[in-house]
């Protein structure tokens, strides 16, 4: 049995660490360098269209806010030539030091190594399947939670929810080796389980909003009512999905169900809490990573040793968000910002 506690009215299972993170307790470091002075920092986010990556920019702002850097952000806009140059405009803008936000870095391997020749330090969040210290190409520090465990909770959940006799269809994009992995991830869980994978299906997240009405049509006319559950590597699919759904004459409880392995978008949250044709997501706690990326550059660019923290996620559920207020967010009651500042010396 897998050891759980409820955070805020949400349902959060610990990550590597052990333990799970308790409202008021904090399990991040509380040692390190004291703020850098006259910082000037560029976050280079993969598509602000996700709310993942936005969720994180936003923690980014914030933090940078109370250690007292400048900070600019630059869309990738869902394209691999957008990243690319923005990556060569953060270059350009001669920053301090830069966070890779929420894209591949093989993906990116040729531009952040004109980064790593430039010495200018590097964290990200979301960069690839290593995470914590020396992550490869070049980045310090790769923040993210488990992102096995955070399939095999949404995994876990499907089965849970269905038994052995549920018939899955996966989405996943392809463009990225940590969504691959994933999918893959789920795909393992839910088979080990019993239960069936009906389809697994690579499709851009960029393209979602032109993609997933079609798809889901298609899926539907071909699987019927054998497709019990939706199982996605982002949220930013089921943005897409419901229409269909509804346009076919389901009911949100009347399947396919849909549940996402990360990130806790805010959209996401919003359509869990009113049952609208998504079940579950599995969040991470992205304004605290936000402020962990600002931490982690901070010990870069002083030649500190990276942090290794892990953060934790949480399995939301309508039953929680019914507990947990209005917010459409997880962030876990713990005082990470009290404990960042003191390091700092804020």
């Amino acid at each position: 049995m897998k050891k759980r506690t409820f955070i805020a009215g949400l349902m959060a299972t610990s990550m590597l660490v052990g333990a799970p993170v308790l409202a008021g307790d904090w399990d991040g470091p509380t040692t390190g360098p004291t703020a850098a002075t006259g910082k000037s920092i560029v976050v280079v986010a993969g598509d602000l269209k996700n709310g993942g990556i936005l969720g994180v920019t936003n923690g980014v702002e914030e933090a940078a806010a109370a250690i007292g850097w400048e900070v600019r952000v630059l869309d990738g806009a869902g394209s691999i030539q957008g990243r690319t140059a923005a990556i060569g405009q953060a270059l350009a803008l001669q920053a301090d030091g830069i966070i890779i936000n929420g894209f591949d870095a093989v993906e990116q391997q040729a531009a952040l190594e004109g980064v790593v020749a430039a010495d200018v330090p590097m964290v990200a969040w979301h960069s690839g399947p290593v995470i914590g210290c020396d992550a490869p190409g070049g980045i310090f520090a790769n923040v993210s939670t488990d992102a096995m465990r955070v399939s095999e909770v949404a995994a876990e959940w499907a089965i849970d929810d269905g038994g052995k006799d549920i018939g899955v269809v996966i989405f996943t994009d392809s463009t990225y080796q940590i969504a691959i992995d994933k999918a893959d991830r789920l795909q393992a869980t839910v088979e080990a389980a019993g239960g069936k994978v009906l389809e697994y299906v690579d499709t851009p997240i960029a393209d979602t909003s032109t993609r997933m009405g079609p798809l889901t049509t298609s899926l539907l006319q071909k699987y019927g009512d054998s497709w019990t559950h939706a199982l996605a590597i982002n949220d930013l699919y089921f943005d897409f999905m419901g229409p269909s759904l509804a346009s076919a004459g389901l009911s949100p409880d009347a399947g396919p169900k849909a549940g996402s392995a990360g990130d806790g978008s805010e959209a996401a949250f919003q359509r869990i809490r009113s049952n609208g044709y998504q079940a579950i997501t599995v969040a991470e706690p992205l304004n605290l990573q936000g402020w962990q990326l600002v931490d982690e550059l901070n010990r870069a660019v002083q030649g500190a040793a990276c942090s290794g923290y892990v953060t934790s996620p949480a399995l939301v559920t309508p039953g929680g968000l019914a507990t947990s207020g209005d917010s459409n967010t997880f962030d876990p009651d713990i005082p990470y910002r009290a404990a960042y500042t003191a390091i700092w010396g804020k």
